[in-house]
């Protein structure tokens, strides 16, 4: 047993063991409810790495007596549903037996493989556990997931992960409690903050401080904060370029641009860049948002956008974060406004709409004696003939004339367009 991993090793295998996710398995709430009930519907768990998907999929089957069937969506394909469902019917006609079909990172099936799944949902021939790190919204087919109960699992709290290295240190079958080891307070605690919410982060982590601790020959064998710190080595920060993770930390970045908060926004911004993301995806969105949010209430925030990108370009990692980050705290800090994207919005409602309305005669040139004849460029007034370097005119096509697109932000530093000639 000491050959596979404490994590591995100290997997609960029933219900009692299992920490965490009290919002579904408390008292009164839908899996206990079901368990109690002896019916398992099938079901979507969606919830970070480490919060105990497979293994909560796994008691549940154990709970209700029927055969859990594991497979991996990375690995598996057509073929491989197929003959577990064949395993399946035959279990059930055979043994009157149900089969949990699991299925691990279910959202990597692709439609043929998820559609091959939806029959035997719905004739009942499985009952389909499926876990997921990203938004089952996005990545499910809208059939199969109308089929299955999906559930929200949650990142544990500290709370949990440090009842979960207590057990570790004191169960001697699975654990290390037939090991002479103390574990420190301080390093209690930062295992628990080291291992961000996931369980088996904390218990790898355990794991491979205590054979440090253990290598020092000393009795009792004692793990230290350096101890911790040398098995982290350097957090891993969650994050998935392609899923939900990627948009979800976009949409907050942008959002604590919005709500001009440049703590919020640089924490985001460097928190996609940690966990991976392309630094050029960032900065592109860092100049839509300063047009789309900034616009004419600050002019110059274009020009910082664009400049932070371009000394990017030229500086790369690392060094080129600074501009990037003093690009972030200046679009967060400028004044607001959203004209742009109404103004936009507004007029292309009415080019779609309307179509290709005919143009004012009297704002076309007139290059031929036949289009002077039509009367182009005719009545057309040359406002820089005029006092103040304007007149008033109508340019718009003559069945949108009054129409009013851009409305003038407060907090713009461009002054309003003339309302008369004067």
């Amino acid at each position: 047993m000491s050959t596979r991993p404490l994590a591995e090793r100290m997997r609960p295998g029933q219900i009692d063991e299992f920490v965490g996710q009290r919002h579904l398995l408390g008292d009164g709430k839908i899996l206990s409810t079901a368990l109690r009930q002896g019916r398992l519907p099938s079901l979507i768990l969606w919830g970070p790495p480490g919060c105990g998907k497979t293994t909560l999929a796994r008691i549940l089957a154990d709970e209700v007596g029927a055969q859990f069937h594991p497979l991996s969506a990375v690995t598996s394909g057509v073929r491989d549903i197929r003959d577990a469902v064949s395993k399946a019917d035959d279990l059930r006609h055979m043994m009157r037996q149900t089969t949990v079909l699991f299925v691990d990172e279910i959202h990597r099936f692709n439609k043929a493989q998820q559609d091959a799944l939806l029959p035997h949902v719905e004739d009942g021939t499985i009952t389909l556990i499926g876990a997921t790190t990203e938004n089952p919204s996005f990545e499910v087919n809208a059939a199969l997931l109308s089929r299955c109960k999906m559930l929200v699992l949650e990142s544990l709290t500290k709370v949990d992960l440090t009842h979960v290295v207590e057990r570790a240190l004191t169960d001697e079958p699975r654990g290390l409690g037939n090991q002479d080891i103390i574990l420190e307070e301080e390093a209690r605690l930062a295992i628990v903050e080291a291992a961000d919410g996931d369980a088996r982060t904390a218990l790898s982590t355990l794991e491979l401080s205590a054979d440090t601790a253990l290598s020092r020959g000393e009795t009792p064998a004692t793990i230290t904060k350096p101890d911790i710190d040398e098995a982290v080595q350097r957090r891993v920060i969650r994050y998935d370029k392609s899923g939900s993770m990627h948009y979800d930390t976009v949409s907050a970045f942008i959002k604590s641009l919005r709500g001009s908060d440049p703590d919020a926004a640089c924490y985001y911004m460097i928190r996609m860049l940690e966990g991976g993301e392309d630094p050029l995806f960032i900065l592109r969105r860092m100049v839509i948002f300063a047009s789309e949010d900034i616009g004419n209430a600050d002019p110059r925030a274009l020009r910082v956008a664009l400049d932070a990108t371009e000394s990017f370009r030229f500086i790369g990692l690392p060094e080129g974060v600074l501009p990037m980050t003093q690009a972030a705290i200046y679009l967060s800090c400028a004044p607001k406004s959203n004209t742009a994207l109404t103004t936009y919005a507004a007029a292309r409602k009415d080019v779609l709409e309307h179509g290709n309305l005919p143009l004012p005669k009297h704002i076309l040139n007139a290059h031929t004696k036949s289009q002077q004849k039509l009367g182009h460029g005719r009545g057309y007034k040359y406002p820089h003939n005029f006092s103040g370097h304007y007149v008033a005119e109508e340019y718009l096509p003559d069945k949108l004339q009054g129409r009013r697109y851009y409305e003038r932000a407060e907090t713009e530093v461009i002054p309003p367009p003339p309302e008369s000639d004067g």
